[in-house]
């Protein structure tokens, strides 16, 4: 060090030794509306904050035509693109809590709706008004514009993991999903064939969004893609090019047990004129600004219409599934497990692992050594007991823990089978020790299997209710 540096007057040493002044708190969005200098930690300056609000109050002025309003989002939209992500939160926050509903207008139509005894339409109408806030206004404007609706979906994909730290931004993500679920709407959404002859932008789309099983290779996709395959898509007219959900379908002639032979880019292309069965063995959603707009279970019924039409001989339709909660619930009630069992399979399962007295740490020790496992191996019995149970009992909230479950049970399907070894990859090892299981979708009993749903029984078949004792 310099030692000009060390020779400092006392004054000079007392500053350069104290703690370095405290970083200002950040300040509320009024506040700084109202400041005239940027303070730390803060995205747009002041001045910056009031021309980005005078710019979304201009979009939604109900004053200018849709045309103008549209031409200023498009404009607002492109601005919005360079900002860094501080930024793009202070425009949030704006259109958050700068454009919420008018409370005295709500309270005295709540008034005038609760003082209607004869239950007067006039007052359901009055409040219904009162309800749509100026946000809503501004959010459908910016829908106008090109590529607005694509540009609302990004913002609230961005938004959503900042909701648990600020919970100003509540009020907008709600609004952008009460919206979503009108504009994503099933009756106008496109359900349309994706091929080999797709566009090679779409077909790289399906590499990027495949959620399930990665596609390796443009070979890969090809293989998904073929002449004994189908893979469909739900489309939005204003997003063209863009799927919201795809699933891929194998036709073959008996219930799939595995993934690998689906995948098998190898293998020989099946002769579909022979299918029997349509498995649906991957389902992807591709839009996570679309969280909570369900479209999935619309996007089974149509797809199962589609190719009832084209393929008469098609009689079953059914899924080969992963189970992506097993091991992390088998983690939780590993040693509940095994506290269940009696002395004769306890002893059974401790000679298969070589302990005296089994662990929940030993019995999970052994689960990752599943596809060593012998058919008539007691650990091998004990898993497919395990997953039986979570399938079919285990229902938090009355619901079925285990997401994929949620969604083909809530559609109406059945837990059919549990295949040992279905998914030997690194992932599905990871998730089930390699289980897959297949959901089947018996046609004429879906409501059937829904009803059982609510009143806390899930439909399974007698195989897996035979694992389950």
């Amino acid at each position: 060090m310099n030692s000009t540096i060390l020779r400092m007057t006392p004054g000079l040493r007392a500053a350069a030794s104290s703690p370095a002044p405290a970083k200002p708190a950040p300040r509320s969005l009024e506040e700084r509306l109202g400041a005239t200098l940027r303070r730390f930690g803060e995205g747009l300056s002041p001045r910056a904050l009031r021309r980005a609000l005078a710019d979304l109050q201009s979009v939604a002025d109900s004053r200018i035509s849709e045309v103008e309003a549209g031409r200023r989002a498009a404009a607002l939209m492109q601005w919005y693109a360079g900002l860094d992500a501080d930024s793009r939160r202070d425009v949030w926050l704006l259109m958050s809590e700068r454009f919420a509903p008018d409370v005295k207008k709500i309270q005295a139509a709540r008034e005038h709706f609760d003082a209607a005894a004869d239950g007067s339409s006039q007052g359901e109408v009055r409040l219904r008004r009162a309800l749509v806030s100026p946000r809503t206004r501004l959010l459908q404007r910016f829908a106008v514009a090109e590529p607005g609706l694509r540009f609302l979906v990004d913002l609230r994909a961005e938004l959503l993991p900042q909701l648990k730290g600020d919970a100003r931004l509540a009020p907008l993500e709600a609004e952008l999903e009460h919206l979503f679920a009108t504009w994503f709407d099933v009756a106008f959404l496109d359900l349309r064939r994706i091929s080999w002859d797709s566009p090679a932008s779409l077909i790289e789309k399906l590499i990027r969004y495949e959620a399930v099983h990665d596609i390796r290779s443009w070979a890969d996709v090809k293989n998904r893609l073929d002449s004994d395959r189908r893979c469909y898509g739900f489309f939005h007219p204003r997003m063209p090019s863009e799927p919201l959900i795809f699933v891929e379908v194998a036709l073959v002639d008996h219930i799939s047990d595995g993934i690998t032979p689906l995948l098998d880019e190898a293998a020989a292309v099946g002769d579909i004129s022979r299918a029997t069965t349509a498995i649906f063995y991957s389902i992807s959603n591709t839009q996570s600004g679309l969280r909570g707009v369900s479209f999935g279970d619309s996007l089974i019924k149509h797809v199962v219409d589609t190719l009832s039409e084209e393929f008469p001989k098609l009689k079953v339709f059914a899924t080969l599934s992963p189970i992506p909660g097993f091991r992390s619930w088998l983690g939780k009630h590993a040693g509940e497990l095994l506290d269940g069992l009696d002395d004769k399979r306890r002893a059974d399962v401790a000679r298969a692992i070589g302990v005296d007295k089994p662990a929940a740490s030993d019995l999970l020790q052994a689960a990752d050594q599943a596809l060593a496992l012998e058919p008539k191996s007691p650990v091998r019995q004990l898993l497919l007991r395990a997953a039986a149970r979570y399938l079919g009992r285990e229902l938090p909230d009355g619901q079925p823990a285990d997401p994929v479950a949620r969604f083909h049970l809530g559609n109406g399907a059945r837990v059919e089978r549990l295949n040992w070894a279905g998914d030997p990859s690194a992932k599905g090892l990871k998730q089930s020790f390699g289980l897959m299981v297949n959901y089947l979708y018996d046609l004429k009993r879906l409501d059937k299997h829904r009803a059982l749903l609510a009143q806390g029984r899930v439909p399974v078949s007698r195989e897996v209710d035979s694992l389950r004792s």
